[in-house]
């Protein structure tokens, strides 16, 4: 299986050579390196070239690394049943700079695309709705980001005297600030509610 996955990433990597730096096979899974600019053409590549035949678009996202210059890889999953084989392409981009949309290629694309918008920030050219698909209108941020807090910046509640849903700054009280690690089981260094007459029982059960 390798060995037909290396020649395929061989063939893709020959024939696209100004716009692929590369391939990798490992664990049984082709990934293709591409360029950004080039992400149509290669698209058509795959989707057309005898060879390849990859008609099935499975999954576009991305991995935010946030050490990184450009730190987002955009990966995109494709699957060709002529084959029987599947294909991962990766390219780099940052926050500034968009990524130009496949949709034309693969209409299926669409979704994946605003959903790679609206939670890691990612933004397609060429996409004909670049709308937010998952969270509310006005939501402050990209929330996959590994940058995003953890508590996100307002929270959505249900206004029972004003009848209508309210957005509100994150507010956490004190007491769910400090979680509690100890186990009851292995013992904790204070005594909780309840077991105040633990203390009272002897080893026989009955009380000293």
């Amino acid at each position: 299986m390798d060995e037909t996955l290396d020649t395929l990433g061989r063939t893709i990597s020959d024939a696209l050579a100004a716009s692929v730096r590369g391939y990798q096979v490992a664990h049984h899974e082709l990934t293709v390196l591409a360029q950004a600019a080039d992400i149509v053409s290669v698209m058509c590549f795959l989707r057309d070239d005898p060879r390849c035949l990859f008609w099935n678009i499975i999954d576009v996202t991305a991995v935010d690394w946030p050490g990184r210059e450009r730190r987002f890889d955009v990966v995109y999953h494709l699957l060709s049943p002529k084959h029987n084989v599947r294909v991962r392409v990766k390219i780099e981009t940052d926050e500034s700079a968009p990524v130009p949309s496949i949709i034309e290629v693969f209409p299926g694309a669409d979704w994946f695309e605003r959903e790679a918008y609206d939670l890691y920030g990612v933004a397609f050219t060429g996409h004909p709705d670049m709308r937010r698909l998952l969270t509310d209108y006005g939501f402050d941020g990209h929330p996959l980001r590994k940058d995003f807090p953890l508590t996100g910046f307002v929270e959505v509640r249900y206004d029972d005297e004003l009848k209508r849903v309210v957005y509100a700054p994150v507010r956490l009280t004190q007491e769910f600030r400090n979680f509690d690690f100890l186990s009851p089981w292995e013992g904790t260094d204070y005594v909780l509610p309840g077991d105040e007459k633990a203390g009272k029982i002897g080893d026989g059960g009955q009380k000293s």
